[in-house]
C-alpha cells in the first residue's frame, strides 16, 4: 500500500486513526513460573465514539477514512464531497469475508495510489465489486 495514501501520524491526544480509544488492562504474570516474561493483556474494549468525532478527527489530521461501519456510507448524512474520502467496507455481519474485501481493497489501491483520486468520494468495497458515489 502507499505510503502517501493514509496519513500514518497518531493524532496528538494519542487515539488511534480511526478515533476510537482502545482501553486495556494488563494482568502480570504468575512470578512461579521458571521463564520470565512481561506483563500479559487480560483483556481489550474498544469505546466507540460518536461518528461525528471519528470523521472529525479525519478531517483535522488530513486522512481518508475507513471504516467498517456501514454509516459512513450513508452520502445524505456524510457528503463525499466534503471529504479527503470515505472507504467504507461492507461486512454485513459476516467477518469472514474481510479477508477477500481486504485483498480486493488493497488490489484497488496499488492501480490507484493517487490521494488526489479519492477526494470527495466514497468507496463501498463489497464482496463482488466496489462502488465509488461522488
Amino acid at each position: 500500500m502507499p505510503a502517501n495514501w493514509l496519513n500514518s501520524k497518531p493524532s496528538s491526544d494519542g487515539r488511534a486513526l480511526s478515533g476510537r480509544p482502545l482501553y486495556f488492562k494488563l494482568r502480570h504474570p504468575n512470578s512461579a513460573r521458571s521463564e520470565p516474561r512481561g506483563p500479559e493483556i487480560e483483556g481489550c474494549v474498544a469505546r466507540r465514539p460518536p461518528d461525528s468525532l471519528v470523521i472529525a478527527k479525519a478531517q483535522e489530521i488530513g486522512a481518508i477514512l475507513l471504516s467498517l461501519n456501514g454509516d459512513f456510507a450513508d452520502i445524505v448524512t456524510y457528503p463525499p464531497k466534503k471529504y479527503k474520502g470515505i472507504v467504507a467496507l461492507q461486512m454485513r455481519n459476516h467477518s469472514e469475508i474481510l479477508p477477500h474485501l481486504m485483498r480486493r481493497l488493497t488490489a484497488y489501491l496499488a492501480a490507484h495510489s493517487a490521494m488526489e483520486h479519492y477526494q470527495g468520494k466514497l468507496f463501498v468495497v463489497e464482496l463482488d465489486r466496489i462502488r465509488i458515489r461522488e
